[in-house]
């Protein structure tokens, strides 16, 4: 059994603190006992390669993604195998964001920075922003790269399947589910058992480093690569 925590901001995500640096991510959750840990910028994937390199050097395996808002407003986590796939995907999210600037005064500041920390890029475009693509195009495009989907925290009131679609569509094309800290898996399938088939997670929606690891799932995996994960929930 492997512990994870699939839903991590980094100083990327304009509501993610300024302590949550690539490296002092990895060393939080090292210290707090996780094997895996899933970097989930808002509407960008561009921190994450370095925290995987970070992690890979001290023992920590790093599933590289994003937190994806559908057109619908609701939260998805969408991971990805590799570099190459990664960056396929930015170019999907770099075309369907739309043109509205960040304002930093309200919203922070949207950086990317490099293994000293420095500033290497600044997003100006607003990543709280809702993606022009449908939750089923966001899974047939993740999918068509091979990644993992899974819509987010999907019982909380805002931002979520429920609060924006009024329920969980029994058909919707997903890899498994997310709750939040606000109720266990276990009570929630038992309200709603028609998704019982999925493979649900809760995860800590980190935004600050006393939060990772907070809230956490146990993943039984054939073995720790990104082809054991995605195995273990879409099979």
């Amino acid at each position: 059994m492997y512990k994870a925590d699939l839903h991590i901001h980094t100083i990327l995500s304009p509501c993610g603190d300024l302590s949550m640096s690539p490296q002092s991510i990895v060393d939080t959750a090292i210290s707090r006992g996780l094997h895996i840990i899933g970097i989930a910028d808002h509407n960008s994937t561009r921190q994450a390669p370095l925290v995987k390199k970070i992690g890979e050097k001290q023992g920590l395996f790093v599933l590289c993604g994003c937190e994806i808002t559908s057109k619908e407003e609701a939260h998805c986590l969408a991971f990805f195998k590799d570099d190459e796939t990664l960056n396929e995907f930015q170019k999907f999210l770099d075309t369907h964001l739309p043109d509205i600037p960040n304002d930093t005064d309200k919203f922070g500041y949207q950086i990317v920075v490099d293994e000293n920390e420095d500033i290497v890029y600044e997003e100006p475009r607003f990543l709280l922003s809702a993606v022009d693509a449908s939750l089923d195009e966001l899974y047939d495009e993740v999918h068509r790269l091979g990644g993992i989907f899974i819509p987010a925290h999907i019982d909380r009131p805002s931002m979520s399947l429920m609060s924006q679609l009024g329920f969980v569509p029994p058909d919707i094309k997903a890899d498994g589910m997310e709750v939040s800290k606000h109720i266990t898996p276990e009570k929630f399938i038992k309200r709603f058992a028609y998704l019982k088939k999925f493979k649900f997670i809760q995860s800590s929606d980190a935004h600050f480093l006393d939060s990772i690891g907070e809230t956490t799932t146990e993943l039984d995996l054939s073995e720790l690569s990104f082809d054991g994960v995605r195995d273990y929930f879409c099979c």
